[in-house]
């Protein structure tokens, strides 16, 4: 069975962080290790990383492609899993990526659908994620998100790691590892997470990821949402 460094990337998380270490603290296949990468947060990020007895990593230098990087390089398992600060990650979680562990394989990669939106939206985001899912298999370009996936850690290295860039880090990762083996999907593998990027509004949600996903590396993370100074 393998195991499994749990990484997660935040920034002034704090109202956010503790339901995702009680997601993890929850999985049927416990993590090795958690690591909580602190991106430069202004609030008690840290503190409460630490508090539920996550490894802090301080990452001064903004970016969440840095912040995963430097998760990556300190991890001390074979295998990595990665979500995101505001995300809840099922209770098979890591269960479902190991038993999908097979020689050959170097990446998995699962669904996702928002939370705290409500029914029937919960359920329909998550319908159009996964037949999102299914075109970019189709056309031989699979989207792995940082918010739910798995890799080789020698791998990931070998690949070069995260490339530095704004957003998309994940994708183009995984896309990397497609040349040192095979990348499987993981049904069970179901990732949670929170809809604060609707804000703003769907419309612009949509357009972002749309650039996004057609190469644009830039935008995405550009509210850092602060909280008010003292």
């Amino acid at each position: 069975m393998p195991e499994f460094s749990v990484i997660l990337p935040a920034r002034n998380e704090a109202a956010y962080l503790p339901r995702t270490l009680q997601a993890l603290e929850r999985q049927t296949l416990a993590p090795t290790e958690v690591i909580v990468v602190d991106n430069d947060s202004r609030d008690q990020t840290a503190d409460i990383a630490r508090a539920w007895g996550a490894t802090v990593l301080p990452c001064p230098a903004r970016g969440v492609a840095r912040a995963r990087q430097l998760g990556l390089e300190a991890a001390r398992t074979d295998w990595i899993a990665t979500t995101d600060a505001d995300s809840h990650p099922g209770p098979d979680w890591l269960a479902a990526y190991a038993a999908a562990v097979t020689p050959g394989r170097v990446a998995l990669y699962g669904p996702m659908r928002f939370w705290g939106v409500g029914e029937p939206w919960e359920t329909a985001s998550g319908l159009v994620y996964s037949a999102f899912l299914h075109v970019c298999r189709v056309v031989q370009r699979p989207n792995l998100a940082g918010g739910n996936m798995a890799y080789s850690r020698r791998a990931a290295l070998l690949a070069g790691g995260y490339p530095a860039v704004e957003a998309y880090e994940d994708v183009i990762l995984g896309q990397n590892l497609g040349r040192f083996g095979e990348l499987a999907y993981v049904p069970q593998a179901l990732v949670e997470t929170s809809a604060r990027r609707l804000d703003q509004g769907v419309v612009p949600f949509v357009v972002q990821h749309l650039r996004n996903i057609t190469g644009h590396t830039r935008g995405y993370f550009g509210d850092d949402r602060l909280p008010p100074e003292n």
